[in-house]
């Protein structure tokens, strides 16, 4: 991707969307000739020259301190999610070619320790994934909540934008609530090209998503990142309906790259009873999940 015009877009897309009034400034006149603040505005906010500001807009992060970047930060009330990605944008910047290591393809297997990891967690659908949100390894009630990521047959791993963006069965599967989904998956995807912007695999998948899907091609305009640890996700399961799970995702410290989420039903719940139901149709399902599942022995 081309850093430059990253950062450009990604910065003016944050300063488009501050008003005069939410920054505690005067607007004076009623025809203003851009949405949000004006360039001079937000380096005055940020306490440094117009020509300054003007020149790290155009894309030129080169030797900039952490200090400017707390200040651009505050100015344009950037989230957590937000000022990591600018640092990361920041860091491409200031990475020569002959300084750059070569990227690390991102794992499509999960160690088998990790594996076994998994499958101690008997009561909550658990899976692990990359940063380009390969699907890699679950343990049983995990695949058979993602049953329709490898309806055609499909084996680990499997992408869950490319079926959320690509299959018609991705918007059925994420239900009411996939335009939700949709914004999340793509602000991911955006955080973690900031983050490895030279991986081969993830701008392969970019490409592929920008061409041939309009909704992605539109949302990922709006340069929107996130971080994703907590939440709750909501499916339409062909076999249990509807579900509402809460989730929780952690980074596994010894493969940086790889990521695991264990979700959870409310005590009590239908949700909780889809779950169950859920559970019982997994251990009869032999040709709706993926060999990897059926191949160890049910809880």
């Amino acid at each position: 991707m081309d850093s430059r015009n990253e950062i450009k877009e990604f910065l003016a897309s944050r300063r488009a969307r501050i008003t005069p009034q939410q920054a505690g400034l005067p607007a004076y006149g009623g025809n203003r000739r851009v949405p949000g603040l004006r360039r001079e505005e937000v380096a005055m906010l940020a306490g440094m020259s117009v020509d300054y500001y003007v020149r790290l807009e155009r894309g030129n992060l080169s030797g900039v301190s952490e200090a400017v970047l707390d200040s651009l930060a505050r100015a344009l009330r950037l989230d957590e999610a937000e000022r990591a990605h600018l640092d990361d944008l920041a860091r491409a910047a200031n990475t020569t070619p002959h300084k750059r290591r070569r990227t690390a393809p991102q794992p499509t297997q999960v160690p088998p320790s990790v594996q076994r990891i998994l499958d101690s967690m008997t009561d909550a659908p658990a899976f692990v994934r990359n940063g380009r949100l390969d699907f890699l390894a679950a343990n049983r009630l995990g695949y058979a909540l993602y049953a329709p990521l490898f309806g055609d047959g499909h084996k680990p791993p499997a992408n869950i934008a490319r079926f959320k963006f690509l299959d018609p069965r991705g918007r059925e599967f994420f239900g009411r609530h996939w335009e939700e989904s949709m914004n999340n998956t793509v602000a991911l995807l955006r955080t973690e090209a900031g983050r490895n912007p030279h991986d081969k695999g993830l701008t392969d998948l970019l490409g592929e998503l920008v061409t041939r899907s309009e909704e992605f091609r539109i949302a990922w305009a709006r340069h929107n990142v996130r971080l994703h640890y907590s939440g709750v996700k909501h499916f339409h399961h062909p076999v249990v309906g509807d579900l509402t799970l809460a989730f929780d995702a952690m980074q596994l410290p010894a493969h940086p790259s790889l990521s695991l989420t264990a979700m959870s039903a409310e005590p009590g719940s239908p949700d909780e009873d889809a779950l169950k139901l859920l559970a019982s149709w997994a251990a009869t399902a032999d040709e709706a999940l993926p060999h990897e599942a059926l191949d160890r022995p049910a809880p």
